[in-house]
């Protein structure tokens, strides 16, 4: 019997997660579902551990070599056989009702192609913090999923089968042909690179749901000039995105690029580098002083946020930084609640 859903989940040395995210997949109340699980050559035991599920439901996709994120998710979607393709990064989990929300939402609204969630963060141990990403739901644009992607990470979609299809094309320079959806020459910032595509370039539309159906998990630490390898490859992805929607980028692409950069100082700040968070905030005001109108709020507390962390003592800027963390969680709860969202899913 055809599953209604497939979820892709590649797996890349994450012996230390990988049990978790299968089995937030197999506990879902939701049943009619295929798990391809897709092995980039990882290195570690991962592999191993996956072999260690024995449900019919569940199979495994080896690649002869490590080919990245978005070339296994590609794998996963051409053995797909759900109408519904959801994705999973092997370092996440799911809240139990997590497809059974999707798949409602999805079943009930034929012109959306894209739904998310939002998402709750999750510590690199696994703890659930009251924290969550808090994007626009409905009305998504394409200049504002260029400037915000709302979709967040790339565990929060599920999406139809018909909308992948309606942006296929053939993978070149391989030594065999076959279906891409994701663009496999990036590394990084293919998930927004595929989103947009969807969004400019066809009919169908991107909604999210109000609860935190994703437990994202924040990276132990991190390199700071991994930040600018990533900004490089958005850069990319901002070049390519010139050709299939040259009066988007024209409009809004400097918009965009202050707000990825403001993203990038927040993640400066999470890896505790004051200067490298200033000079990003900093460069996001200086790119596109809208951003500060737009979102005033948000702006700022990165902004300050950044210098603080820059210039105070450690100890003043811990003690700052738990009061700011502990009133955001209260108002992100607050407006959670406000949406009608049950206390199970916070």
């Amino acid at each position: 019997m055809t599953p209604k859903i497939t979820v892709v989940m590649p797996v890349y040395n994450v012996q230390k997660f990988v049990k978790q995210a299968i089995e937030s997949v197999l506990a879902q109340t939701f049943t009619d579902f295929e798990l391809i699980i897709v092995n980039d050559c990882a290195t570690d035991s991962s592999l191993k551990i996956c072999q260690q599920f024995h449900d019919r439901r569940v199979k495994i996709i080896n690649h002869l070599e490590n080919k990245g994120l978005a070339a296994a998710r590609n794998t996963g979607i051409r053995h797909a056989l759900g109408k519904y393709v959801a994705f999973l990064d092997s370092d996440d989990m799911w809240h139990a009702e997590k497809l059974q929300r999707h798949c409602d939402h999805l079943d009930a609204n034929p012109k959306v192609g894209i739904s998310f969630s939002r998402s709750s963060f999750m510590s690199y141990d696994g703890k659930l913090l009251d924290f969550y990403q808090m994007p626009q739901l409905n009305n998504i644009d394409a200049a504002h999923l260029l400037c915000r992607n709302p979709v967040g990470n790339g565990s929060a979609p599920v999406i139809r089968r018909a909308t992948l299809n309606d942006i296929r094309f053939q993978a070149v320079n391989h030594y065999e042909l076959y279906s891409c959806y994701f663009d496999e020459k990036f590394r990084q910032s293919e998930d927004i690179e595929c989103w947009l595509r969807i969004v400019a370039t066809t009919k169908w539309k991107m909604e999210g749901l109000p609860q935190p159906l994703t437990y994202y998990r924040l990276n132990h630490g991190g390199l700071s000039a991994n930040l600018l390898k990533q900004l490089a490859s958005w850069e990319q992805m901002i070049s390519k995105a010139r050709y299939f929607a040259p009066k988007l980028l024209k409009r809004h692409e400097n918009d965009a690029r202050a707000y990825q950069l403001r993203y990038l100082a927040r993640q400066a700040i999470r890896m505790k580098d004051g200067k490298m968070a200033a000079k990003l905030a900093t460069q996001a005001l200086t790119t596109s002083p809208k951003i500060l109108k737009d979102e005033m709020g948000r702006t700022i507390s990165t902004v300050s946020a950044a210098y603080m962390q820059w210039l105070l003592p450690a100890f003043a800027y811990h003690w700052l930084e738990s009061l700011g963390q502990k009133a955001i969680g209260s108002i992100q709860k607050y407006k959670i609640s406000r949406d009608g969202v049950s206390s199970i899913f916070l």
